[in-house]
């Protein structure tokens, strides 16, 4: 088709794209042209804009490493992760199961860890946190599950972003018991700040938006037969929780953090807390995702 003018434009990239023998990579395609094309004729963007948005989309590919994914954390910074886990996970992300994103600092090599054992792995001040967690599917236990667990550092990094930090810190992998239960030691989270050094702080300071995610506590849980599930569980009283700069706080996954009394569990002396979660899983593909860093 000759080009005669821009209303010409989209129904011609349509017809090119029209014999594509995949279904859905057509489907995916045409409605990403006909949105972007909307799009385009909304705003009208001149040249010169139309050049930084795309060097910009260049810049977020540029800023991957083998320790960051930029393109993650772009999608959650513009609330693309979350809206795709609900509308994966049921309207409130709880259909049987507590849902969140994955976010960009699961790895898939963490080390195994005998049922409550420690995920501290070199020195990490900070308030000592004791988790007794269950795993259920339609009420019934879920014993034999793979159970990641990952989390910041209480002064709010992650152990790859931290060179000073023992490789794997604050990171562990657990099997439930015959009774769906898991407990772990390690020191209590704090809310963070996303990353700002690439394009998506730059987008954040352009919208005068704030960087921070409310303290968590990141949970991978996968068994065969059953829908791998991805979630976060949140502290209860972090000042974050209703201003999650990745939109990623659901009711469900607020609270059951509790601050101990007297001698903590182990005996020991100082402040620390406790958290008794229960996590719900449905039927599905036990699915691992391709992890976000290596």
């Amino acid at each position: 088709m000759i080009i005669d003018g821009e209303a010409m434009v989209t129904p011609a990239v349509l017809e090119a794209m029209a014999n594509t023998r995949d279904a859905r990579l057509r489907e995916v395609t045409a409605a990403l042209v006909r949105h972007l094309h909307a799009f385009i004729r909304e705003v009208r963007p001149t040249e010169e804009e139309w050049e930084f948005g795309v060097d910009y989309l260049g810049r977020i590919g540029q800023a991957n490493s083998a320790t960051h994914n930029e393109g993650v954390l772009f999608s959650d910074a513009v609330g693309v992760s979350t809206l795709v886990c609900l509308l994966n996970n049921g309207a409130t992300g709880v259909t049987e199961t507590a849902a969140a994103l994955l976010g960009p600092f699961w790895r898939d090599n963490s080390p195994k860890v005998e049922d409550g054992g420690s995920i501290v792995r070199g020195p990490t001040p900070g308030p000592r946190l004791f988790a007794g967690c269950q795993v259920l599917s339609g009420g019934k236990p879920v014993a034999g599950a793979r159970v990641d667990v990952w989390h910041s550092s209480p002064e709010g990094v992650y152990e790859n972003q931290d060179p000073g930090m023992a490789d794997m810190n604050l990171r562990g992998q657990f099997t439930t018991d015959a009774e769906g239960r898991f407990r772990f030691t390690s020191v209590k989270p704090a809310g963070y700040p996303v990353p700002t050094d690439g394009p998506t702080g730059e987008l954040l300071r352009a919208q005068e938006r704030h960087p921070f995610r409310p303290a968590h506590l990141h949970f991978l849980i996968h068994k065969p037969g059953l829908k791998t599930l991805i979630t976060q569980v949140f502290v209860d009283d972090d000042e974050h929780l209703e201003s999650d700069v990745v939109f990623g706080v659901t009711q469900a996954l607020v609270g059951g953090y509790v601050k101990g009394e007297g001698p903590a569990p182990d005996g020991g002396e100082g402040e620390w807390w406790s958290l008794d979660y229960t996590f719900h899983m449905e039927p599905g593909e036990a699915r691992l995702p391709v992890p976000p860093i290596q």
